[in-house]
Formats: C-alpha cells, structure tokens, sequence
C-alpha cells in the first residue's frame, strides 16, 4: 500500500509532469480511508496527495473528481472560496491516488474557529482604509453556505449525482436507525430518541438544496482570518441542508452556530427553515451510530470502542439535561426553577393587582414566551472523519506549516 509520505511524494511526481519533490508534511483526512500528505516540489509549489487504501474509498475519489469537474470556472467564480483542482492522478492495484493543486490556508480546531472569530489573525498584506472591514469567520461561513446551498440543482443533476426529496431524506435516515439498531450496541433510550425525531413530520418540512454533504473543520481551510476554501466534495448532493450544519454542534458556544445562520439567511437564496439547526443536532448525533456501524461492517475494533464511549457519555449528557429532542433544551435545574418561582411569590406579594402585567411598551411580562432556539450543546463532536480510533485531528494545519524533506 503507498502509506509513507515518500510514496505519495513518489506518486505526485508520476502523476504530475515537472513536479520534482523536495519535502513533505501532514494533511489531515480520514485515516480510516486514506492516507494524504503535502508534497512540496523544488519550485516551492505545493501539492495535496490523497491515496485510498480500499476500493470504497478509491470510488469516493473518483466521485469527487466528477464533481470538481461540474464546477465549471463560471459555476466557481460566483462562490467566495476556493475548491480544489486535480492536476493528476496513478492507477495502481485498482485504486486510483490524485493530486491536486495545492490550496491556500490551514485547517482550524473547533476551538481555533471559535477563537479566530473573535479576534481574527490580521491579513498578510495590509487593507486599503477605504476597504470594507473584514466580516467576522462565523459570518464568512454563513455566507459561503448560502452561496453553495444556492447553486441551481442542475448542477447536480446533471452530473448525475443523488438527489434526494425532504421525505425521502427522513426514510434513507430511518433505514440507517434501523441498521444501527441492529448492532445491538446503541443505548436504547438514544434509538427510542431519534427514532421519534424522525417521526416527527414537522421537521422534515423542508425544501432541499445543493449541499456538500461531509463539511467539517478537516474540509475547511482558513486562510490568516479569511475562510479560503472547501475540500472533500465525494458527497455532493441535493438533500438537507442541516447536513452542512451538524459539524456546528461541536461548538461550544451556540453564539457561533447563530451568527452563522443569521449570515445565511441573508446570503441564501432562500430563508433556512425553522427547524434546521435541531436536524442540525439529530444528524450529530447519529453520526455516533454511523461511526459504530462503520466499524463494525470493516472490523475494526478501536472504531466500535471509540464510538460505544462517546455514545454513552452522549447517553449520560441526555439525561443529565433532560432534553427531550435533539436540539431542544431540557427544562431548567429545579433550584433555578425555585428561584423563579420564588421571585414571582414576590412579585405577586408586592402588587397583588397584576395578573396581566405588562411594562412601559405594552409587552406581557407573564413569562409564558416561546422558547429563545438555542440549540443545546453536549459537548460532543462527532469524529466522523477522524482516524481508526476517532480522536479529532483538529487544529491540523499541514497546509500552511512546515514541511519535512524527502529523504
């Protein structure tokens, strides 16, 4: 199998003419799947090496260069980040490696996305003072989804990529449950949990749009505060939008996930539905499940472990907080509850006359208003596309650091 960086490097220069390699560093993937790295030629350029290590995974790559080739110059010249390009590609053993041009940028933890978005790294080359400020990085991403979620679906279509109807994504969901259910590793109260989210017909009331499909911190590259480009385009498809949002989930404050649906809903081509964010936190936490069922179908143990920790302390979060959906807060801490309560024997102590109060504007002050929507936040981050053993590979940035020379 062609694993070292060597071997890719090797592989760059056969599948790239002119390409002569002097050095090589990390580039985060799938380590289940893949083996990648960045190859550096003796012209300074950069290349990203992906190689497959089944004939799953090969055929992911040859999806995703028919979809880099649906990305017509005209289609990427209306979205504000980069995608890759594929400069070449080795067939050997039946899987076929690529590589692509290199792209600017490196990739963020969770955490690092959080951070840069609040106090961003200054650009490489100062601004004109008449330039318009820099927006935020959670507002960057929104506005990027709403440019990817606008693209005409002909576009996949005509690809002949899968499209799928909102019911149609509840029942391909439903059958992965079923799937899931039969490992017989799940916590049950987390199978009777999302099986009832997905037979809640409210939610899946929703139009589709053309999404990426597997976006997470690993496929997003930033570039010194600005967000620069979108990688691993194998999934590209028309479906549910909140599939793009689920990595969000991750994050620890729900402030983020706010600013960057705001962000959309002013970039898209359409408003988001009202219920995208909690099938947002319903696919988060089934891609738990989905991690188990792939470990169990390829063998591999660590995966099954991993996966069976984190869908018990998901479990064990659940009940902690009493959240009865995915996305729904539970209720408050009896002590807060009390306090409240307290508070209002109070108030109603000292004005026994305002049943129906209200304040200077006429609004009610009863406390009986809607929910505010924050989604809840477990502390989760589904490492979907982590290695064998799942542990994140956040906070990578191989595409901007240094590299190691070849021997």
């Amino acid at each position: 199998m062609r694993t070292t960086p060597e071997l890719l490097a090797a592989v760059a220069a056969a599948a790239v003419p002119g390409v002569a390699p002097v050095a090589t560093g990390p580039s985060p993937d799938d380590a289940a799947d893949f083996r990648s790295c960045v190859v550096q030629d003796s012209e300074g350029r950069r290349w990203r090496v992906r190689s497959p290590l089944n004939t799953e995974a090969s055929m992911r790559l040859e999806t995703e260069h028919l979809v880099l080739q649906a990305f017509t110059p005209s289609v990427r010249s209306r979205l504000p980040f980069h995608l890759p390009t594929v400069a070449g590609s080795v067939a050997q053993d039946g899987l076929r490696t690529f590589v692509y041009s290199h792209l600017p940028g490196h990739t963020l933890s969770l955490r690092e996305f959080q951070r840069q978005n609040e106090h961003p790294e200054p650009p490489v080359h100062a601004p004109s003072p008449s330039a318009t400020p820099r927006a935020p990085l959670a507002v960057q991403l929104g506005r990027s989804l709403g440019c990817l979620h606008s693209l005409p679906r002909a576009l996949v279509m005509d690809a002949d990529l899968p499209a799928y109807s909102a019911e149609q994504c509840r029942k391909r969901m439903l059958h992965d449950l079923d799937q899931a259910a039969t490992t017989g590793l799940i916590p049950g109260d987390l199978l009777r949990r999302w099986e009832e989210a997905l037979e809640d017909t409210t939610l899946w009331q929703f139009s589709t749009r053309v999404v990426h499909g597997d976006l997470h911190e690993d496929n997003i590259t930033v570039d010194h505060g600005s967000l620069a480009s979108f990688t691993g385009w194998s999934d590209l498809h028309v479906g549910d939008p909140a599939v793009d949002f689920s990595w969000l989930v991750g994050m620890s404050d729900p402030a983020f996930a706010d600013t960057v649906i705001e962000a959309y809903s002013v970039a898209a081509v359409q408003p988001p539905d009202r219920h995208l964010l909690r099938r947002a936190h319903l696919k988060a936490e089934f891609a738990l499940a989905e991690w188990l069922v792939r470990g169990v179908d390829r063998g591999i143990t660590s995966m099954v472990d991993n996966a069976q920790r984190m869908l018990t302390t998901l479990a064990a979060d659940v009940r902690a907080s009493a959240s009865p959906s995915p996305g729904v807060a539970g209720p408050p801490p009896a002590s807060t509850a009390s306090a409240a309560a307290s508070g209002a024997d109070r108030a109603g102590d000292s004005d026994v006359d305002s049943v129906d109060r209200t304040d200077s504007d006429g609004r009610a002050l009863d406390g009986d208003s809607a929910p505010d929507g924050h989604p809840s936040d477990y502390g989760l981050s589904p490492d979907h596309h982590s290695g064998e053993g799942g542990s994140s590979t956040g906070g990578s940035s191989a595409a901007s650091g240094s590299v190691t020379p070849t021997s």
